[in-house]
């Protein structure tokens, strides 16, 4: 019976033992796995990162294994080394803007000025804190609605963001109506209409037909504190291309309803650094209730004005100051009116609310001003064309000898800017007939990329299009009978380039594609790279990296136009399911030009609408 006893007894704690040994060895195994998870986070959720000692560099968390072991020579090898999909970042993340993340700013414990709007200003993640993931659209994104339609309505659920229509009701900036949210073309000093206030300008100017235009010698505007950019989208009527540029303020979402419309504008700030165009970019720059203190530290944010102004343009000011007889009014009026007497710029009109100064066409001015006036005149070792990272100065730069002496830009009127040579073309070395040799081989190769669109694309297809290595501005300039507009990007390293691209009539920026772009995502209908794979795998940065941002500024039912090196076009393209790119695609060889740098292949391919939660639709 005892021994009975002993037996039941063994076997009870054998059944405990055995339990107790699972619980244990389930324990180790949701420990184990944690640590992985934390170890390889980045890999697996958008949330998670490898830590600062285990990333080198220049490297992406996600890639780690691939950068660091692959040969992009070797591109022919298996399928082993690429990826079937990316990781989908979390819905919170549907508007990331990498290089603007405020939340990043919080994090890193940056020591930012934001009495000079530093914060405002680009903050790019390091390597180990990128959102290595794929950002969805958010519920209910519908395909935009195409433009000439969408100047004035925009699908509601595609940026569900309705606080402006209640902040702004009374100036008539948008109104909620049901599922769409139009735009009735009104502005914070322009609550009847921006072609009415745009009108009312081109009076005062005394400009024939009351057209601001000029004849087609006012084409490159500049608009400060743009709002959701109606009167950009206004002097598009009147073949005026204006760069809508305002922060991600708390009107956060401006550009984006901007953009969404199909207007051009960007993300920027008149903060600590140069805005990113070169020196005498625009024929008009505007500020109407731009909320700019222009005063402040010895007038450096006019003087930055100045500096990207044409000689002879135009700076319409409408604001309180210019007309408001209080004494706080008065004062900023009396300091400001100052400041611009000693830039030499001269009060062209004044009428009730508005007030336009003119920038001179010469040296003159400066060399009668007494000596010790302030601000000084810029050093002659001083760039004014270079703008990425540079701090701004407050000081004047004085006019070329060529500029003073023609006493203007010597720009002929649009549309015939386009197309013809630009003066400061000997600049940048290059001649008027390699100029016109550029011009016609982008001609026949938008021909040839149209050809094999063919029935994919419809004539409205394309609104907002990026030219993200634009060189001299011959892609945009092919596609002058669209019904688009271009931003056109200069690399780094060839920013000379930019004013080329201003002086055609055209708009652009420069950029280090190694770096995210300063928009929202889901932004451009189109993206053309032209040899960029390969200058930024020359940069030593990663493509996968490029790849990512290219996906989170494309539209849905956007198309990429891949020009590159055979090798590099093959890699790309086995990466076209996991970018959920793979809706329609088209590779070729196309034929040799004095562009081509020996072999070349260019992929065409088209980007689903999914969500995530679902495949595609």
């Amino acid at each position: 019976m005892k021994q009975l006893q002993l037996q039941q007894l063994s076997r009870r704690c054998g059944v405990l033992f055995s339990r107790r040994l699972f619980f244990y060895l389930l324990i180790s195994l949701v420990v184990s796995l944690s640590l992985v998870v934390v170890y390889y986070g980045a890999s697996f959720a958008p949330g998670l990162r490898l830590s600062d000692d285990s990333v080198t560099e220049g490297s992406d968390p996600v890639f780690l294994p691939l950068v660091h072991s692959f040969d992009l020579s070797t591109v022919s090898s298996p399928d082993p080394y690429f990826l079937n999909s990316f990781p989908v970042c979390d819905q919170r993340f549907s508007e990331l803007i990498p290089c603007m993340d405020r939340n990043l700013i919080y994090q890193l414990k940056m020591k930012l000025n934001l009495s000079v709007m530093e914060h405002y200003e680009r903050h790019c993640p390091p390597p180990n804190r990128r959102y290595n993931c794929l950002i969805p659209p958010p519920p209910g994104y519908r395909i935009p609605i195409r433009w000439p339609q969408s100047r004035d309505e925009v699908w509601r659920m595609n940026i569900p963001h309705t606080h402006l229509a209640f902040d702004k009701s009374d100036q008539h900036w948008m109104v909620v109506r049901g599922d769409k949210i139009n735009f009735p073309g009104g502005g914070t000093h322009f609550h009847t209409g921006a072609d009415k206030y745009i009108a009312h300008i081109a009076q005062m100017l005394k400009f024939p037909s009351g057209n601001l235009s000029k004849g087609g010698n006012i084409r490159t505007v500049l608009d400060v504190g743009c709002g959701v950019a109606s009167f950009g989208a206004y002097l598009l009527t009147i073949d005026i291309i204006a760069m809508s540029l305002a922060p991600n303020d708390v009107h956060e979402n401006q550009i984006q309803f901007a953009l969404e419309r199909g207007i051009p504008s960007t993300l920027g700030v008149l903060g600590t650094k140069r805005l990113p165009y070169p020196s005498r970019s625009f024929d008009l720059a505007h500020c109407s209730r731009c909320r700019i203190d222009w005063i402040q530290r010895d007038g450096i944010l006019l003087l930055e004005l100045d500096r990207i102004l044409r000689p002879g343009g135009y700076f319409v000011y409408s604001s309180p100051e210019a007309y408001a007889l209080d004494e706080k009014n008065q004062r900023i009026w009396n300091a400001m009116s100052d400041l611009v007497r000693k830039m030499c710029w001269k009060i062209a009109s004044k009428k009730n609310q508005t007030v336009i100064w003119v920038k001179p066409l010469s040296n003159g001015c400066f060399s009668r001003r007494d000596s010790g006036v302030q601000p000084p005149l810029c050093s002659s070792e001083d760039d004014p064309d270079a703008v990425w990272n540079v701090a701004m100065k407050a000081c004047i730069f004085p006019y070329s000898k060529r500029v003073n002496r023609a006493k203007g830009s010597e720009l002929v009127p649009w549309p015939r800017r386009l197309t013809a040579p630009p003066p400061r073309l000997e600049e940048i070395g290059v001649s008027s007939e390699k100029y016109h040799e550029d011009n016609e081989i982008w001609h026949w190769r938008v021909i040839q990329y149209w050809k094999y669109l063919g029935s994919e694309v419809d004539n409205n297809s394309f609104r907002n299009v990026m030219d993200m290595g634009a060189n001299l501005g011959g892609f945009a300039a092919a596609l002058e009978n669209k019904d688009a507009w271009v931003m056109n990007v200069i690399p780094v390293n060839e920013s000379s380039k930019l004013k080329i691209i201003y002086d055609r009539g055209l708009i652009g920026t420069i950029h280090d594609w190694c770096e995210s772009f300063s928009t929202y995502p889901r932004t451009y209908e189109l993206l053309h790279a032209w040899f960029v794979f390969s200058h930024v795998e020359l940069q030593g940065c990663s493509l996968e990296d490029l790849l990512i941002e290219m996906d989170r500024i494309l539209r849905p039912h956007g198309f990429v136009i891949i020009r590159d090196r055979p090798h590099v076009v093959t890699y790309v393209r086995r990466y076209l399911k996991a970018l959920k790119w793979d809706a329609w695609s088209f590779e070729f060889e196309p034929g040799a030009d004095s562009l081509s740098s020996g072999e070349e292949r260019v992929l065409l391919a088209r980007k689903r609408l999914w969500t995530d939660n679902s495949a595609s639709l």
